[in-house]
């Protein structure tokens, strides 16, 4: 599998990781089964997958957790273990993000202690509480760090001028944000920045939640419940015209002989400044068929029919 070495950060990672927000993550996906998900991350890894992504938010701890037993019987010096904190949720009836230095020094070591580490490989600040100054809150994390209990820093979350006041001093090694054919606004600033500054880019949400798996039509509805009501790319406007993308998409992959979630990994992994996607699923035979995009090569030719489908 093709390997990429983030650069700050100095980690060496297969170019397609384990998202891991649906091992465990009963917060935010219904009747999830925890033996698939444990499966899951061991079928990744005896795959040849390294790089695992999670947070301590998904399943709040239960996420981890799993990830920890499933880790036991593999080298953890083989594998990168990347996980987020700044979601407050020790009290459950005043959940909060929360980025004060104390906070986020339980928050990891609650985190060590699911996942049964020593540290972790990537350590991200999971969102900005609006509040907690980034030179108090990236400071403790660079405490951290000198202290062995994290690899490399990364935020998630954030603004242009947020990502710039928490790297003033340059210690910002990893980004993740939205991205993917359907939202590319990063495209505007973030990722320019982050290429300008040897920050590595880590897109979430590759497959736009599901729609670029192909399953969706105009007539779909979301249940009630389903986080994604949230998300503007399932409004009902922008919905429609994402459909739309979707169908010519999908007459694209016909005439080249692959899945659309293939294609909408590949294209990611064609970007400029993108090293690695993390695309998440429920049972090992996601994992197997994830690695399989990243075997999907594509022409000069054929990243420009994309971009005037994408237009």
């Amino acid at each position: 599998m093709e390997k990429t070495t983030l650069k700050k950060a100095d980690l060496t990672v297969t170019r397609i990781g384990l998202g891991t927000n649906s091992v465990g993550g009963h917060n935010l996906f219904e009747n999830l089964n925890e033996d698939d998900g444990r499966e899951y991350v061991r079928e990744g890894i005896k795959q040849g997958v390294t790089f695992i992504d999670t947070a301590d938010v998904y399943g709040l701890g239960r996420s981890e957790e799993i990830i920890g037993e499933a880790l036991k019987d593999f080298n953890r010096d083989e594998l990168i273990i990347a996980t987020k904190g700044a979601q407050n949720f020790t009290d459950l009836d005043n959940f909060r993000t929360d980025n004060r230095p104390e906070y986020l020094r339980y928050a990891l070591e609650q985190s060590l202690e699911r996942l049964q580490l020593d540290y972790v490989d990537l350590y991200y600040l999971h969102f900005y509480d609006n509040e907690t100054p980034f030179a108090d809150s990236i400071g403790e994390l660079v405490r951290m760090k000198e202290e062995g209990k994290i690899r490399s820093i990364g935020i998630s979350n954030v603004t242009l001028e947020q990502l710039k006041e928490a790297n003033v001093n340059g210690d910002i090694d990893v980004i993740q944000a939205p991205y993917n054919m359907l939202d590319r606004s990063v495209e505007e600033d973030i990722l320019p920045y982050a290429i300008e500054n040897n920050i590595s880019f880590i897109p979430y949400g590759p497959l736009a939640f599901g729609l670029l798996g192909g399953n969706f039509t105009k007539d779909t509805q979301l249940d009630e419940n389903d986080w994604r009501q949230t998300v503007n790319l399932f409004q009902e406007d922008q919905y429609a015209l994402n459909i739309d993308k979707v169908e010519k998409l999908k007459a694209f992959t016909e005439n080249k002989g692959v899945p659309l979630a293939h294609l909408a990994l590949a294209w990611l992994l064609h970007q400029e400044g993108i090293a690695a996607v993390i695309p998440g699923g429920k049972r090992k035979e996601r994992i197997i068929s994830n690695i399989q995009a990243g075997e999907v090569k594509l022409s000069e030719s054929e990243l420009e029919e994309i971009a005037t489908i994408l237009k």
